[in-house]
């Protein structure tokens, strides 16, 4: 909805965008707890969001003196009433907005901050976790994003329709690197929920397969342009790892492991579309950090647990910390290394990486140790407990914990 709004008056609204967007679920709360939720409670919102803006428009204040009050010192002396709620026209503003708010003339952190606020309708606390940062700095490169977009006159239009030569245009790789790691956050966020009340978050990992579908679909403003493959390579990891959402959770809303997850609740169909994605995204014969991961979570696919499985796992995780390193890349690699050469083995690994602080540091050690040592297992587990924010979590730890002082 902020998109939409955005696309007909303009990034410079994005504020307002915003209020009026609150102002539409206010009345959803109020309506739906007196009336019942409608038969289609998309369409409502959108209907009642597009009422808001127009009745804004032609009424309120402040619309006159910010809304107004720009178009006419911009050269627009009429506003035709009019918000296009087509479902077409709803993802083509999506696209827009992914494009706009990873603009270069902003820093990265900035960008992806902004898609995960303005079209991934992230709460803040939410963007401090999924970036390792503090609510302050969030809210500080929010502020300065948006005063950024403004001030340079940025446009809701996809880069070579901005009039930039050269295909998709200069600047487009730019932005879509941007683009694709504000969504494999979004899907990331789903999948492993910071919620506290909930182990994984199925309509974020499904927003973020179908803005990642909508890459696929844009090929430049002649229509003629190739889909870069990483924006292949991510799809097909969504795909690989939503396949499996209905096994991750028990019917009593616990979070299950993967060595404890049922196999025929695996989503074959979801799999074989993700086959096909990665299929598409090899052929062009570029390497990224999505095409590996997608590798890592094809092999996950399998149902058989045999060695050669989890060497090409842990091959995988070798080439994509040369490619890519990142601190929970390293971690999954340690754990791969117990699955092919033990325990013991894989302990240094672990130790080695000093992640002080990290639930998933603690996690994985009091896992190793399993077996191995039960009471510096305890330990650790008992760190990771108090690091650990969801129930689900929680519950999975004390078990695990209860497991060792069994042995």
């Amino acid at each position: 909805m902020v998109a939409l709004i955005c696309s007909r008056f303009g990034i410079g609204q994005i504020d307002a965008a915003e209020d009026i967007v609150s102002e539409t679920f206010l009345a959803a709360a109020e309506t739906w707890g007196l009336k019942g939720v409608p038969d289609n409670p998309v369409a409502w919102l959108y209907r009642v969001a597009r009422n808001n803006t127009l009745n804004g428009l032609k009424h309120e204040r402040v619309f006159r003196k910010k809304v107004k009050g720009a178009l006419v010192q911009s050269g627009i002396s009429h506003v035709e009433p009019e918000l296009d709620i087509s479902p077409g026209n709803i993802m083509d503003s999506q696209l827009r907005m992914l494009f706009a708010v990873s603009h270069p003339a902003i820093p990265v952190e900035a960008q992806v901050s902004l898609g995960l606020r303005v079209l991934c309708g992230f709460t803040i606390d939410e963007i401090a976790q999924a970036l390792l940062t503090t609510k302050t700095n969030i809210n500080k490169r929010l502020y300065r994003a948006k005063e950024k977009l403004r001030s340079c006159g940025v446009r809701l239009e996809l880069p070579d329709e901005a009039g930039v030569s050269g295909g998709p245009g200069e600047g487009f790789n730019e932005r879509l690197d941007a683009v694709l790691f504000t969504l494999y956050l979004l899907f990331n966020e789903g999948y492993y929920s910071m919620s506290p009340d909930k182990v994984l978050r199925k309509e974020l990992c499904l927003e973020a397969v179908r803005l990642t579908y909508l890459l696929t679909e844009y090929r430049g403003g002649s229509g003629r342009g190739v889909v870069r493959a990483d924006v292949y390579s991510l799809l097909a990891l969504m795909c690989f790892q939503a396949s499996r959402l209905d096994a991750r959770v028990d019917a009593g809303g616990g979070l299950v492991l993967y060595e404890q997850q049922d196999s025929e609740l695996w989503d074959c169909e979801l799999i074989s579309r993700g086959n096909a994605f990665f299929i598409t995204a090899c052929d062009s014969g570029v390497l990224s950090r999505y095409q590996l991961e997608a590798a890592i979570a094809w092999w996950h696919t399998h149902h058989r647990d045999g060695r050669e499985k989890w060497e090409n796992i842990l091959l995988l995780y070798n080439k994509l910390l040369i490619l890519d390193y990142s601190p929970i890349a390293a971690l999954n690699r340690a754990y791969a290394y117990a699955r092919v050469y033990g325990k013991q083995a894989a302990i240094p690994e672990a130790e080695g990486l000093a992640l002080e602080g990290n639930l998933f540091y603690y996690s994985l050690l009091g896992e190793l140790y399993m077996g191995v040592d039960d009471g510096r297992a305890v330990g650790h587990f008992e760190r990771a407990l108090e690091l650990a924010t969801t129930e689900a979590e929680r519950a999975v730890l004390m078990e695990k914990i209860g497991k060792c002082r069994r042995a």
